[in-house]
């Protein structure tokens, strides 16, 4: 009797290992598997995205341009970027542009969302409405821009005289309206794609919560800050993030409306970049600078994921 127990229980381990055996051979397969079809995606990502930041950050330590020798220089072009006044005013106007665009684009994008979402007559074009700016590439929407606001022959100001209004608005003349022209094109640009976000998120949550609150006798504005809002807390969280993102990356508006001007009062940091490398052909200092502006840019994506993730 005790012999049969023991035979069964060396049965039933040589099962078990089998068992292991034939899963392990089976994720072996899988992995092998996903490798043959990730290896040609990852090919083109280490080529095309990770080599050339790893060849940026080299560059960044050597003087001269591409084509002609290259001279080591070690911390050279980042001591000389931290006395570079042109670096620290293109820095700040980046962060001046995130700080008055991520609200301001982010908030209108909801708000959009808010209104198309009512299903009221005619919304439906309107989404497309909206949403057909972001389709443009950065070269049109700069030339309808720079079209409109124009400050003797553009449509605005046409169409202010033709009500009585001569005054021309200098919209391209001072920092202030510079900015002004840049942020206003950029709402119109890519609000709708935020409003589709947001649109998305709306439609996930249950309508059970909506008539619950109805039931209890909530308040629009109650409904609104008490079920809309945290339900749309990750959503808005993805949308700031890739809103700071773009917002950092900002080169094709100023570069096409303002052109950096007056002076470098609207140049942001990738325009300035553009400026070092092509201009005045100094790629070393040029990438420097990028890494710089990379390393910020996710320095702050780290933060705001921290702060704004959400539990499950």
């Amino acid at each position: 009797m005790q012999s049969d127990t023991v035979v069964k229980k060396d049965l039933n381990k040589d099962i078990k290992k089998n068992i292991n055996l034939a899963s392990k051979r089976e994720r072996m397969k899988n992995y092998v598997y996903a490798l043959v079809f990730l290896a040609p995606f990852m090919v083109l990502y280490l080529w095309f995205w990770v080599y050339p930041i790893v060849q940026g950050f080299i560059s960044s330590f050597y003087t001269g341009s591409y084509g002609v020798e290259q001279t080591f220089a070690g911390f050279e072009n980042y001591i000389y970027m931290a006395q570079d006044s042109k670096f620290w005013v293109s820095f700040g106007n980046t962060l001046y542009f995130v700080l008055i665009s991520t609200p301001t684009i982010v908030v209108l994008g909801l708000l959009m969302a808010l209104f198309v979402n009512m299903k009221l007559k005619g919304t439906t074009i309107l989404r497309s409405i909206y949403f057909m700016p972001y389709m443009l590439s950065i070269s049109v929407m700069g030339s309808i821009w720079v079209f409109i606001l124009q400050s003797r022959t553009g449509l605005l100001s046409e169409t202010l005289k033709m009500v009585g209004i001569t005054t021309e608005i200098q919209w391209f003349g001072s920092w202030e309206m510079g900015w002004l022209s840049i942020l206003i094109a950029t709402l119109w640009w890519t609000a709708g794609f935020n409003m589709i976000l947001f649109l998305a998120g709306l439609q996930e949550i249950p309508d059970d919560l909506y008539e619950a609150a109805d039931i209890d006798g909530a308040s629009s504005w109650k409904k609104f800050w008490y079920i809309t809002l945290p339900s749309l807390k990750g959503v808005t969280a993805m949308v700031i993030l890739l809103q700071t993102i773009a917002s950092f990356k900002l080169f094709g508006q100023t570069f096409l409306i303002t052109n950096g001007g007056p002076g470098i009062s609207t140049t942001p940091l990738v325009h300035y970049v553009y400026q070092i490398a092509f201009r005045q052909w100094e790629m070393g200092y040029a990438s420097a600078v990028s890494f710089v502006l990379f390393i910020a840019v996710l320095l702050i994506s780290l933060i705001q994921y921290k702060v704004t993730k959400t539990k499950k």
